[in-house]
Order: C-alpha cells, then sequence, then structure tokens
C-alpha cells in the first residue's frame, strides 16, 4: 500500500480541487478581460477566488495577486521592491528556499548587498542580531514563515514590528509557502507587507500561487504586457488554476482546527518511533515547529540510499528540499543550524498532510527499523 510523506514537495490535490479545474476548463474558458459573457464568467471566477484567499488572510480582495506559483511569487516580491527603491541594504535568512536564495544571489552581482542573519541549532533566527543588521539603507528584509527542510518558525511578528520601529520605510516579505493553512497567516498579526503563497502545497493545482500584496506597497512588475492585475502582474490569468487555489485555501484552512493538531500528534509519533527503535539518529526539527514536517538523520547510512529502499516499500519521502534535491552539495540548512556533515548526509525530510493516516506513519516506522540496521551492516 502505496505511504506518502513527501507533503512539503507537493501534496494530493483535493477532490473538490479537481472538479472545479475541469469545470473551469470545460464552462469557463472565456478570456477574463473580454467584455462578453464567456469574459465576464470567467472574470467571476478570479473574483470568487480572490475573495477567498483574502478571507483566510483577513486582508481585503485588492490584495490578492495570482502568479505560476511560490517561486515566481518570491521573485516579484523582491524584485518588485528592488526595481523601484532608492536603497541598496537587503537582510534575509540563510534558510530561505532557492527561490530567494538564487534571487538574491543575482541581487548581490548586480551590486546589492545582502546580510543574512545568523540561526541557533534549532534553525531560529537572533532578533538581537536581526535588530543589528537594519539599516537607514535597508529596502527589503526577506524570510520564510516555515522552513520547508526542517519546519522551524520564524518570529515574524516580532520581526516585523522591530523593523517597522527602526525602519518603518522598509519593506518586509514573508514567504508562507510551507506555512499558509500550517500555521496562523493572519496579516495584521504577521505585519508583513508582501506575502508568498503556493496552490500545490495546500491540496490545490500545480502552476498557481498568490502574491498578498498590502495596500499602499508599490511593486515594479516583473513581466510588461496587456495591464491585467494592476500591470503588477500582467498576462492573462490562469482562470481554472486560480478557480482550483481558491477552493483549496477555503477547505485547507476550514479545516485547520482539525488537521492540524492531528498532523502535530501524528509527526511526534513518528518521531517518537523512529528514535526509540533506531539508534544513532538525530532529530533535526526543533520544538515548536510547524505540525507536518519532521527532519531526522540517520548516521552511518546516505539518505538517498534509504529514501529509495523506502520507496521499495511503496513510501515516498524526500532527503531534503524538493527544489534542491538534484544538488549533490549538503543542505545549507542543516549546514546553518551546525549539523555535522556526516549527520547531513543521512537526512530524511517526512512531510505529512490531513491525508496521512497512522497506519502511515506506523508503517514507515517499522519500515525504517528494518531498513537502516541492514544498510549500515552493508556499509
Amino acid at each position: 500500500m502505496e505511504r506518502y510523506l513527501d507533503n512539503s514537495a507537493t501534496t494530493r490535490p483535493y477532490d473538490e480541487v479537481t472538479e472545479k479545474v475541469a469545470s473551469v476548463m470545460r464552462e469557463q474558458y472565456g478570456n477574463p478581460s473580454s467584455l462578453h459573457r464567456k469574459g465576464i464568467g470567467a472574470e467571476k471566477e478570479l473574483k470568487a477566488a480572490r475573495e477567498s484567499i483574502a478571507a483566510t488572510l483577513k486582508a481585503s480582495a485588492g490584495e490578492i495577486y495570482f502568479t505560476s506559483g511560490g517561486t515566481e511569487s518570491d521573485n516579484l516580491a523582491i524584485l518588485g521592491v528592488c526595481g523601484i527603491s532608492r536603497g541598496r541594504h537587503i537582510i534575509s535568512t540563510p534558510l530561505e528556499h532557492p527561490a530567494t536564495m538564487n534571487t538574491l544571489a543575482k541581487l548581490k552581482e548586480d551590486g546589492w548587498q545582502v546580510d543574512f542573519i545568523p540561526v541557533d541549532r534549532d534553525g531560529v533566527i537572533s532578533l538581537p542580531a536581526f535588530e543589528d543588521l537594519i539599516r537607514s539603507d535597508t529596502v527589503l528584509v526577506t524570510a520564510m514563515l516555515v522552513n520547508n527542510e526542517v519546519g522551524s518558525v520564524q518570529p515574524i511578528a516580532r520581526m516585523a514590528k522591530i523593523l517597522k520601529k527602526k525602519n518603518p520605510k522598509a519593506i518586509f516579505h514573508v514567504d508562507a509557502v510551507q506555512g499558509y493553512c500550517k500555521v496562523s497567516c493572519d496579516v495584521r498579526e504577521l505585519g508583513a507587507d508582501l506575502i508568498s503563497i503556493s496552490g500545490h502545497k495546500i491540496h490545490g493545482p500545480k502552476g498557481v500561487g498568490v502574491l498578498y500584496v498590502k495596500k499602499g506597497t508599490r511593486l515594479a512588475p516583473c513581466l510588461y504586457g496587456g495591464g491585467q492585475q494592476d500591470n503588477v502582474r500582467p498576462g492573462t490569468e490562469n482562470v481554472p488554476g486560480i478557480a482550483g487555489i481558491g477552493v483549496a485555501a477555503s477547505l485547507c484552512h476550514s479545516r485547520m482546527a482539525e488537521s492540524v493538531p492531528r498532523m502535530e500528534n501524528l509527526r511526534k509519533r513518528l518521531e517518537e518511533g523512529i528514535v526509540s527503535r533506531i539508534p544513532d539518529v538525530r532529530v533535526n526539527t526543533p520544538e515548536g515547529c510547524a505540525p507536518h514536517i519532521l527532519n531526522v538523520s540517520f548516521g552511518k547510512v546516505r539518505s538517498e540510499v534509504v529514501l529509495h529502499s523506502l520507496e521499495n516499500e511503496e513510501i515516498y519521502v524526500s532527503s531534503g528540499s524538493a527544489c534542491s534535491s538534484h544538488k549533490r552539495e549538503p543542505s545549507y540548512v542543516l549546514t546553518a543550524m551546525g549539523v555535522d556533515r556526516a549527520m547531513i548526509d543521512g537526512s530524511i525530510r517526512f512531510s505529512l498532510s490531513e491525508f496521512t493516516t497512522q497506519e502511515d506513519i506506523d508503517a514507515t516506522v517499522d519500515a525504517l527499523a528494518t531498513i537502516v540496521p541492514r544498510l549500515r551492516k552493508l556499509k
């Protein structure tokens, strides 16, 4: 029986989402910019999705912009701010997703100064160090709410208060791709100016994302086209995908009260099972983490071998971020957290969803208790 524990990479879409996407493709195929009935029907789908997502964030519908996914949302936020700013200083963390890290690397090549806030062994930033980094020419702070590899949660609301007190003009971008519908993303509490969201992390379609843009926040466009979405993100909108993410956001958010504690209990069961039955392991996921991610290092084995051995048992996990899993370099997230290189090489990420069952967890622990000792003997 298939056991899918790679939900931080992507999630299985809700049945309601696939039905909505198919229905819109069949029936509301008009261009939402067209003035006839078919265009108006498509525009209504955009409006409904925008309102649904805004409600989950406690934002206004006019602050919701649709993109092709989390990567574009991050790029639009970072490059959009930098494209209209006079300052040349950015602050981030060493734990960011490649969509942010690679964008910052390009900006550094272009002469921008980027400072990274140090993190502790739990993958949480130092607030005093963050405050010390803020300058009068700091134009942007970009940080993820939940880390995609280890599940650590950053103190976003406290960061926002520190930033706005020391430099009220600086813009605060939050990558909430892994945190949305797992922890609270109420914009009034977070204090962020920009928030990135991805559809396929919340049981929605791939290829569609959201950027929340606080009213009054200005962005330079990264694309140029027909003027859609206030010219912030022009181009004919992906109406089926947008309708799908609207349904996914509404469903996933409405189920948080039940799904979050359930995932947390299952994650703890998985951790306890691994630690109690397999020696020489290191849990890289800290206390107070997001409910759905557990990162564990297994000593004296390589993560890729464990991953494929689990795959043979129809158990699907990840050896780190799916967006950088083909790279041979050690995880920069675990490196920044001070994890020993030998343990990094044996790290596995398990990520849960509301579809994960206790049977999935117990079967995974049983499989690991057999696979890991066997692999160690073969070394």
